[in-house]
């Protein structure tokens, strides 16, 4: 089985000095809620099989693009899927290991579900069939497939998945770099994609989160890995207050989600996951868009929050080991 190192937190050189404005913090940050434009589609299938690497497995494209089919290139790496994540249920329950991938490290577009407490997803599942867990950006769809999918999955189902994914071990997926510059990037769909064409811009306010391998990701390949490139200070930053050295801001993290962040109880990991992801998140409970069970203990904790600290906080966590 392959293993994966923790998370690095790299500080690149500064080859620009940019002074940036703090973002408006009024409207969701587009570099989080990321939308496809009008009319997007991906490539058109070349109708040759996918490989990744390390593995013997081969896909077609419209396998890899199948939502009711989550392709396994990693048999090794996890106990067996449940049907229900591997194929979902037509017509309208998607598999749980297309989005979120065979053993649950999801993507910048999704949460990782591996190692979540079996309760917490099933909560989560509720609030999304109920209306309590919306997303700020109703044109997302990643938001909108999980309020159809919760709406349309049975009590059992949602049992089943759930147990599966808790059962499964977080591993380490992201590189923290500080940075003052990025590459120029992309929409690729509802996520950011590196150009390659080895123009740079100034990272501003921004965390820009990008596959490493962009065809190995869009195979969905779970070993998928992904560089979070945060503004040079952010870490340290972020740190504080997440220990709560600011009382005015919020509250210290650990309270409820553990010593180390890895979670505590009921309350899911925070490390190592998603910067992307964890934006969302603190900026949708600011909202009242997460209303659910949670959305009471979080709403006091973000009110004060700016979306440059939701920022920072997010680039501290994503540095972690999960």
């Amino acid at each position: 089985m392959q293993k994966f190192a923790a998370p690095l937190i790299v500080l690149s050189l500064s080859f620009v000095s940019t002074d940036v404005p703090a973002q408006d913090q009024d409207v969701p940050p587009p570099w989080a809620y990321v939308v496809a434009p009008p009319g997007f589609k991906p490539p058109p299938d070349d109708g040759k099989l996918r490989r990744v690497p390390d593995s013997t497995a081969t896909y077609s494209v419209a396998q890899t693009r199948d939502r009711f089919f989550a392709p396994d290139w990693h048999p090794d790496d996890h106990p067996k899927m449940p049907d229900i994540v591997t194929y979902g249920r037509k017509p309208d329950v998607f598999a749980c290991g297309f989005c979120h991938r065979a053993d649950g490290p999801g993507g910048p577009e999704n949460a990782s579900l591996a190692g979540l407490p079996a309760s917490y997803i099933v909560q989560q599942m509720v609030d999304f069939k109920t209306g309590a867990r919306k997303t700020a950006v109703v044109e997302r769809g990643p938001g909108q497939l999980m309020i159809s999918l919760a709406k349309g999955a049975t009590d059992a189902e949602i049992n089943i998945a759930a147990e599966y994914f808790a059962a499964l071990k977080p591993r380490a997926t992201i590189e923290v770099i500080e940075t003052d510059i990025v590459p120029k990037t992309q929409v690729a769909g509802v996520f950011l994609a590196d150009m390659k064409t080895g123009e740079k811009e100034p990272i501003g306010n921004r965390i820009i989160e990008v596959p490493q391998d962009l065809e190995q990701f869009e195979n969905r390949d779970a070993r998928s890995r992904f560089t979070a490139y945060v503004p040079s200070g952010s870490v340290k930053k972020g740190a504080a207050l997440a220990a709560g050295e600011d009382t005015s801001k919020t509250v210290a993290c650990r309270t409820c989600h553990g010593p180390d962040l890895k979670g505590f109880g009921t309350a899911p990991a925070l490390a190592g996951r998603s910067p992307s992801y964890i934006v969302r998140q603190l900026y949708d409970f600011k909202q009242g868009a997460r209303a659910g069970s949670a959305g009471a203990l979080m709403k006091p904790v973000v009110d004060k929050l700016t979306v440059d600290d939701m920022m920072v906080l997010a680039a501290y966590v994503a540095s972690l080991a999960p």
